[in-house]
């Protein structure tokens, strides 16, 4: 127990109490993690994926991005090709169901847009990193995680030029995958935060195929340029048509009145990595962004 001054005497009457009087610890509100962890305290925490990542994408002389989006499932041929003979193997032992090998035999053919990514990926950083400038433009950014997102990051890699992750806490699935430089890589727990950073950057967008969550990116960044909240010109490339078109019927929008025959012109259509190449690049030649 601390030392308290008798009845009737003040510790500025008698200063030696003063110094005898054991007060509790108390910590910086900035250094206080159960108010930082706190409902209380969301907008600050915020606010720090906004600001912290601006002073590092700053400090890295990061000026815009080609975004990737795409599955986080879909793996490379390499890989692909290995899990499928390792379920032939277990189904000829009668250890695997015939559904395992044709799953196997999906994920091979997709396994090709995992590496037309690649490609994609590695050759934009290639032009980019010979633009006349002193600025890091057209910095390819993925999500940060596996499938379509190591793909880009990779590419760049091998390119020899820098990538950004912008890396999502979620419970399954989503890692930082190693072609991604620690000081580009980004962790956010906010969506919201991430997808800010994803569109405030972009000059170009890549749609490869995917579920959930690239179907929610590729939505939100077309209602935002439907809807002029983007403004900026943006080159939105929807890789695959024929898989696109099978996963969403476009045509019914339009006949439905629920999309204008106008809208399709917000993106382009891409079936091959030269087409997607050509597009971004003569866009981005055409229209020189600040």
């Amino acid at each position: 127990m601390g030392v308290f001054p008798l009845k009737g005497t003040t510790m500025k009457k008698n200063p030696k109490l003063l110094s005898q009087v054991k007060l509790p610890p108390t910590t910086k509100a900035y250094k206080n993690l159960e108010f930082l962890n706190s409902s209380n305290a969301r907008t600050v925490r915020i606010l720090a994926e906004y600001y912290e990542p601006k002073a590092r994408l700053e400090k890295n002389n990061i000026q815009d991005t080609i975004v990737f989006f795409g599955s986080a499932r879909l793996k490379s041929r390499k890989e692909s090709l290995e899990i499928l003979r390792d379920k032939q193997a277990l189904f000829v032992k009668k250890k695997a169901k015939s559904s395992v090998v044709k799953q196997a035999e999906k994920q091979l053919e997709m396994s090709r847009y995992y590496e037309e990514a690649d490609e994609l990926a590695k050759k934009l950083t290639k032009w980019s990193s010979a633009l006349p400038t002193d600025k890091r433009r057209f910095t390819i950014c993925s999500g940060g995680g596996p499938g379509i997102m190591e793909a880009a990051n990779k590419g760049a890699k091998k390119a020899g030029g820098p990538s950004i992750g912008f890396n999502i806490s979620i419970p399954f699935e989503q890692y930082v995958n190693p072609y991604v430089e620690p000081e580009n890589a980004y962790e956010f727990h906010y969506f919201f935060m991430r997808k800010f950073w994803f569109s405030y950057l972009a000059k170009a967008l890549v749609v490869f195929p995917g579920g959930f969550g690239t179907l929610d990116e590729m939505m939100e960044i077309l209602t935002l340029v439907q809807t002029r909240k983007i403004k900026k010109n943006m080159k939105i490339i929807i890789y695959d048509e024929i898989f696109w078109k099978e996963i969403i019927n476009f045509e019914a929008l339009i006949e439905h009145g629920v999309i204008s025959k106008g809208d399709m012109k917000l993106f382009t259509f891409c079936n091959n990595v030269d087409q997607a190449y050509n597009e971004i690049t003569e866009y981005l030649t055409k229209n020189p962004l600040k």
